[in-house]
């Protein structure tokens, strides 16, 4: 049967009653559930024989002109959803608890956080690790399950893990997809009819990439340009397309077998993130 908590005292002596032989997988979401998130689910179901998932809207990883006051929230049917899936313990914890009065810790990972969406989001990742570090101190996972559409979240996440000796591994499952190839995202509501035709340009931009790849063609600067006028002429506004090493995201200077092409594009006033590897 499925527990929800929301109290950090009260998951804290959860977690301490459950058996260390137990393996505990963990999916950190800020609600709005949609299949890529419950694929994380069901794949921590299926592997280990406790999952827990939390909700929390962090506002710390959101700008000072961002959409935290209209990100999409509908708890109950989240919660819903997540005990249809035989989830264990959904985690539902407040501001006030997770960060108190006169909260003063962070975490941050130098140089990865700077990159691509670093740049254009200042302190977004500084939000991310700091929210995910405490999750991890809390539920104490063997497994935390991420979507691959949030790439540089997840290289992140990884080496924040690697360098704070954190044992949780990071279970990186595939990105999910509408049929017309849009990964889905919470932020996908947002998009107006004509905007959601317009924002499949990310993907269709990403196959390009990948068509020409196959065909023998390695010049980044030539592939760039041939995705930009693709998105260009769905009216999206390009924020970045990176051409990356898929393990320390450094700039590649030819399309190679180790290359993730990363982007983030502004649909009508939406800015959606995708990225492919080759």
């Amino acid at each position: 049967m499925t527990k929800i908590i929301s109290s950090i005292s009260e998951f804290i002596e959860y977690r301490r009653s459950l058996p260390h032989s137990m393996t505990i997988g963990f999916v950190p979401t800020m609600g709005a559930l949609h299949l890529g998130h419950l694929s994380l689910v069901e794949a921590s179901v299926k592997e280990n024989e406790i999952t827990i998932v939390s909700i929390f809207v962090n506002p710390k990883q959101f700008g000072a002109n961002e959409d935290l006051s209209k990100y999409p929230r509908d708890i109950e049917k989240d919660i819903k959803l997540l005990i249809t899936k035989k989830v264990d313990i959904i985690f539902t914890p407040e501001y006030s608890d997770i960060y108190p009065e006169n909260y003063l810790t962070y975490t941050s990972v130098n140089k990865l956080s700077r990159l691509h969406c670093g740049k254009s989001r200042p302190g977004h990742f500084r939000g991310v690790t700091t929210i995910v570090n405490k999750l991890i101190n809390l539920s104490r996972p063997d497994f935390m399950y991420l979507g691959e559409k949030d790439y540089q979240q997840i290289i992140v996440l990884e080496k924040m893990m690697t360098d704070l000796n954190i044992p949780t591994k990071i279970k990186r499952c595939p990105i999910i997809r509408e049929t017309d190839g849009l990964a889905m995202s919470s932020r996908n509501i947002y998009l107006s009819t004509q905007d959601r035709i317009n924002a499949t340009c990310l993907y269709r931009a990403l196959l390009l990439a990948q068509e020409s790849y196959k065909k023998g063609i390695y010049s980044i600067s030539r592939v760039k340009t041939q995705m930009a006028d693709l998105i260009t002429k769905s009216n999206g506004l390009i924020d970045y397309i990176a051409f990356v090493d898929k393990d320390t995201l450094k700039k590649e200077k030819h399309l190679s077998p180790n290359t993730r092409i990363l982007l983030a594009v502004k649909i009508g006033a939406t800015r959606l993130i995708d990225n492919m590897s080759l």
